[in-house]
């Protein structure tokens, strides 16, 4: 099992949740609304590529834009190595948050 940071898990949480509009700029709003905090593009665009080399997130070019001076987004999506990655954290988060919650009420 592959351990994910906490930003590479929201970054493949984003791509599967946008599904086909999975580009950087939307990944960055998404992780921006969801964490209610201000992060950088770049720190968006690190663990994309990241996870690209990693196989767990497979990048193509969309179609040129006039809007964007004649550059294409970059799509991603998710490889059957990305789900099974997140599957595998995301049991690891739901097994290591058990009780947590009954836990934490003794310092209440």
């Amino acid at each position: 099992m592959e351990l994910l940071t906490k930003l590479e898990e929201l970054v493949l949480i984003a791509v599967l949740k946008l599904k086909d509009e999975a580009y950087g700029i939307s990944v960055y709003k998404f992780i921006a609304c969801l964490t209610g905090k201000e992060v950088t593009v770049s720190s968006v665009y690190f663990p994309l590529e990241r996870l690209v080399r990693k196989g767990f997130l497979m990048a193509s070019k969309g179609k040129p834009t006039p809007r964007r001076g004649g550059m294409s987004k970059r799509y991603y999506k998710l490889t059957k190595s990305g789900i099974r990655v997140l599957q595998e954290n995301l049991s690891l988060n739901i097994t290591a948050w058990e009780d947590v919650s009954e836990m934490l009420k003794a310092f209440e």
